[in-house]
């Protein structure tokens, strides 16, 4: 006897272009249907990703709650969405939405719960202040919900030393489409091509927000340690923020002389592309969970330099360099080691990336985890 077709819905903050919603996005748009049903509701406005989220035949909601702190009438507006729709399982993602989904979750007497944890150490701010009250109430009420979901293994440490004592852990780690990130033998010169620079120019890249988190700071004291050495190189910024209105950025930019090498994309819908086109990846964060990037760039065959932060280094395993983090110096040193490989080099080990993120990390591993975690919570509750 075949199981019951299982309804998940999905309690996010927002659904703006951020790595939780997109994965998101991504995993409810590869499940199978005959086994999930999924909806998702946004806490706040829809956001940009809910057409994307819709256009995949996946219903979307929104409570439409002020990033504020919620009022009566936005918490009774989610029970009634959550009565209406009686899920089966509600997964709730990041902080905002684990206490909020929990205490309307339980009201409305929805019959799993569980959290999704999509960071680890995310630096001293995100320890104080309302944001490091969230985190300590959730760690006291972090037996509650039927079970607690990390994307990394980092993530389940990190919280587990700040007094998470789940009724069961799960880690799910991120999948990455292999038919949208993959090897484009053409992007390379297309990339060059935008950019204005020759074929041969070596294009160091960093896909990121601008956050004190991201590091763009240390990147670019890495860029000119290396230009001291190696002036062939460019150096290729994108992400939300990074542009030319960003004062900060490009006053240090001019600051440590690093001038016409730099380009500063913004924001862009071409990732895929534009992370194919790149000689060497980056990921120099100070604190993450699961680099998303940097399993995007592995999967397009683009070696890595990656600070040991999060997952980082169990992704990239021997495919790529791994730095401490905050060290500009080793940052520039990993860089050095790709470059001295030449294309043969850096091209085979693009292809182990490949071959890594097929066997470990491709979404079709992510979707049956996450189908059979959903199942498990139905057919196996909690006591």
């Amino acid at each position: 006897m075949g199981l019951s077709r299982i309804k998940v819905l999905h309690l996010i903050t927002g659904l703006d272009t951020g790595g939780a919603e997109v994965n998101l996005q991504r995993l409810t748009g590869a499940m199978d249907g005959g086994r999930i049903e999924n909806v998702v509701v946004s806490l706040t406005a829809p956001g940009p990703l809910s057409k994307t989220i819709r256009d995949q035949g996946v219903k979307v909601d929104a409570v439409g709650m002020s990033r504020s702190l919620p009022t009566p009438a936005a918490l009774y507006r989610l029970y009634r969405i959550l009565r209406a729709e009686r899920p089966d399982v509600l997964q709730t993602w990041l902080y905002h939405s684990d206490l909020i989904g929990l205490l309307v979750g339980r009201a409305a007497r929805v019959p799993a719960i569980a959290w999704n944890i999509r960071c680890s150490d995310m630096g001293d701010e995100y320890r104080r202040g309302l944001n490091g009250a969230l985190v300590r109430m959730l760690a006291r009420l972090s037996s509650r919900p039927d079970a607690v979901v990390t994307n990394s293994h980092a993530g389940r440490a990190e919280h587990a030393a700040l007094g998470y004592r789940p009724r069961r852990w799960e880690v799910l780690e991120n999948g990455f489409d292999l038919d949208t990130f993959k090897p484009r033998h053409d992007a390379p010169a297309r990339l060059r091509r935008e950019l204005g620079l020759p074929d041969g120019r070596i294009l160091i890249g960093l896909v990121a927000r601008y956050d004190p988190i991201k590091d763009h700071k240390g990147f670019l004291a890495a860029a000119a340690e290396l230009l001291s050495s190696d002036g062939e190189v460019h150096f290729v910024l994108a992400g939300g923020d990074i542009d030319r209105n960003n004062r900060d950025l490009t006053a240090l930019i001019d600051r440590l002389g690093l001038g016409e090498r730099v380009h500063l994309l913004g924001r862009r819908d071409d990732m895929p592309e534009l992370t194919a086109g790149l000689d060497i990846a980056t990921c120099c964060s100070l604190g993450e969970g699961f680099p998303t990037v940097v399993g995007e760039a592995m999967a397009c065959a683009v070696p890595c330099v990656v600070t040991d932060v999060g997952d980082a280094a169990r992704i990239v395993g021997d495919t790529g360099i791994v730095v401490p983090a905050g060290d500009a110096r080793a940052l520039a040193e990993g860089w050095r080691a790709l470059i001295a490989k030449g294309i043969p080099g850096r091209a085979e080990l693009g292809r182990q990336a490949v071959a890594r993120i097929e066997s470990e990390y491709a979404m079709t591993n992510c979707v049956e985890r996450y189908q059979a975690f959903y199942e498990s919570l139905v057919n196996h509750p909690s006591p």
